[in-house]
C-alpha cells in the first residue's frame, strides 16, 4: 500500500469502535469500577467480539462509494447507507444493530425521495457524532485529490449534511480534517493540535458555533483534567474527548482505553480517538490480539486496498 495511513486510519477506527461497543452507555463511575482493557465481547449490545458498530459501518460504506463512483456522490453514499440499515451491508458480521435517530432520519426521509443533501437534520438540536465518526474517507479523498481549503469545506461539510446538517457538525468534521491533515504533513499531535488554532473558520461558520469549539481551538485542551472531558454523544464533546485522549498517551492501545474508559458513548469516541491514534502510530502499533480478532478484517483490509488503487489512479490522470 502506498498510502499507509488509509489502512492505519481505517483499522485505527475500526478496532477500537469494536473495543468500545460492549461499554456503549455505560456511565464513567461504572467504568471506573469495571474498566476495559481488553477487547471483549457482548456487554451492551450483546456482540462478539471484534465487531465494529455503525460508526465503522458508515465510515467503510462512504470509502465503498468512493471506490466504486470515483468521486464524491452523495447520492451514492446515501444509497450504500440505506443498504447498511436495510440489508446489514457494511456490518462485521451480517448483524445490524446500533443507529442514531438523527442518521435513521435522514435515510428515511432519503427512501422517500428527498434529495440527499437535503435529508439532514438541521436543528440545533441534533448535532449528535454520527457525521464526525464517518468523514475519515472522505478526508483522505479530499487530500489525495489535492483539493483547496475551499473545496474541501464543502464537500466535507456536504457529507456530513446528509445525515447531520447543522453547522455545528459541519465544523466539527472540518475541524477533524485539519488534524489529520496537520498530522499527514508530519506533525507531531501537539503540534497539529497547536495549529488549530491558526486556522480561520470564520468565512465558512457562524461566530456562535466556531465557540462551541473553543475549548479545542484555544490551545489548552490537553491540560483539562479528566472531570472536565465530556463523552457524551454530542459532536463538540466527541471531537474534544478523542484529541484529549490522544494528546495525554503515547501509543495506540493507550489512547483507545482512555477514550473508551471516559464512558457513554464508548464506541463512537473510540472510534474517532482511534481513527487519530491509528495515523499517528500506525497498524502494526495496535495490539496483535485486537488485530486478529476485529471481525470481517479481511474485506476492510482488501476495502482500503482498493481505496489506494482508486486514489492512485486518480492521481495518474
Amino acid at each position: 500500500m502506498e498510502r499507509p495511513e488509509i489502512k492505519d486510519g481505517m483499522f485505527g477506527l475500526a478496532i477500537a469502535d469494536a473495543v468500545g461497543v460492549p461499554a456503549e452507555f455505560k456511565s464513567r463511575e461504572m467504568m471506573k469500577r469495571h474498566p476495559i482493557t481488553d477487547m471483549v465481547g457482548y456487554g451492551t449490545h450483546n456482540q462478539p467480539e471484534g465487531t465494529w458498530s455503525d460508526d465503522s459501518s458508515m465510515a467503510i460504506a462512504t470509502m465503498d462509494s468512493i471506490n466504486e463512483c470515483n468521486e464524491i456522490n452523495y447520492a451514492d453514499i446515501m444509497g450504500k447507507f440505506a443498504e447498511w440499515e436495510c440489508n446489514s451491508k457494511y456490518t462485521a458480521t451480517g448483524v445490524f444493530f446500533d443507529i442514531g435517530i438523527t442518521t435513521s432520519t435522514a435515510i428515511d426521509r432519503y427512501l422517500k425521495g428527498t434529495p440527499p443533501l437535503q435529508c439532514g437534520e438541521q436543528s440545533v438540536r441534533s448535532n449528535g457524532n454520527g457525521s464526525l465518526m464517518r468523514i475519515l474517507p472522505v478526508v483522505l479523498y479530499c487530500r489525495y485529490k489535492s483539493l483547496s481549503r475551499e473545496e474541501a469545506i464543502e464537500i466535507v461539510s456536504n457529507v456530513s449534511a446528509l445525515t447531520h446538517a447543522h453547522e455545528i457538525s459541519k465544523l466539527g468534521c472540518v475541524i477533524y480534517q485539519d488534524y489529520i491533515n496537520e498530522l499527514l504533513d508530519g506533525k507531531d499531535k501537539k503540534t497539529a493540535y497547536e495549529n488549530l488554532g491558526d486556522y480561520d473558520y470564520s468565512p465558512y461558520f457562524s461566530k456562535e458555533s466556531i465557540d462551541y469549539y473553543k475549548r479545542v481551538l484555544d490551545g489548552g485542551l490537553e491540560n483539562l483534567p479528566e472531570r472536565d472531558i465530556r463523552s457524551s454523544g454530542f459532536v463538540v464533546d466527541t471531537l474534544e474527548a478523542s484529541i484529549w485522549s490522544n494528546l495525554n498517551t503515547n501509543n495506540y492501545r493507550d489512547s483507545v482505553l482512555q477514550a473508551i474508559n471516559l464512558g457513554e458513548d464508548t464506541d463512537t469516541v473510540g472510534a474517532v480517538t482511534g481513527s487519530i491514534a491509528g495515523i499517528l502510530y500506525g497498524y502494526e502499533s495496535m495490539p496483535k490480539y485486537w488485530r486478529e480478532n476485529l471481525k470481517s478484517k479481511e474485506y476492510l483490509e482488501d476495502l482500503c486496498n482498493k481505496f489506494d488503487i482508486t486514489m492512485a489512479n486518480r492521481l495518474t490522470k
